[in-house]
């Protein structure tokens, strides 16, 4: 018998959202520039609304959660975090996931489902907005 965990597709999202491929310092810089260039054309422009308009997968919003928790821990444990070097950043962020790293796990999960009960009501406040624009 299928748990709920396997029936809502919660277990397969989280382990997808921390496999991550790492980029060094020069690729997101090129990857930046690029970005950069292409978040000015309207076609990106339009592709970024019609994504807002659409609910995420459970795998973004997993990955969301995951990112809003490593914050929280951040600001908590390194209130300049922002002004720091790349280095300093890159060794505050693996001290992080060293001491805190099943806590941000378990604090995710939670997050998660907030986030995931908030999607209908955040793809309803956005096409209220396009529509009033309109």
């Amino acid at each position: 018998m299928k748990t709920f965990l396997e029936h809502s597709g919660l277990e397969e999202a989280e382990k997808k959202a921390v496999v991550r491929k790492t980029a060094d310092i020069i690729q997101r810089r090129k990857q930046s520039r690029r970005m950069k260039a292409l978040a000015k054309t309207s076609g990106f422009q339009m592709k970024k609304k019609r994504t807002l308009m659409r609910a995420r997968p459970l795998e973004k919003i997993a990955k969301s959660a995951k990112k809003q928790t490593i914050d929280l821990f951040r600001k908590k444990v390194y209130p300049n975090y922002n002004d720091m070097s790349v280095s300093a950043k890159v060794k505050a962020d693996q001290k992080i996931m060293q001491k805190f790293g099943p806590k941000i796990d378990k604090i995710a999960k939670k997050t998660l489902r907030k986030l995931k009960a908030a999607e209908p009501e955040r793809v309803k406040k956005f096409k209220a907005s396009q529509a009033a624009k309109k």
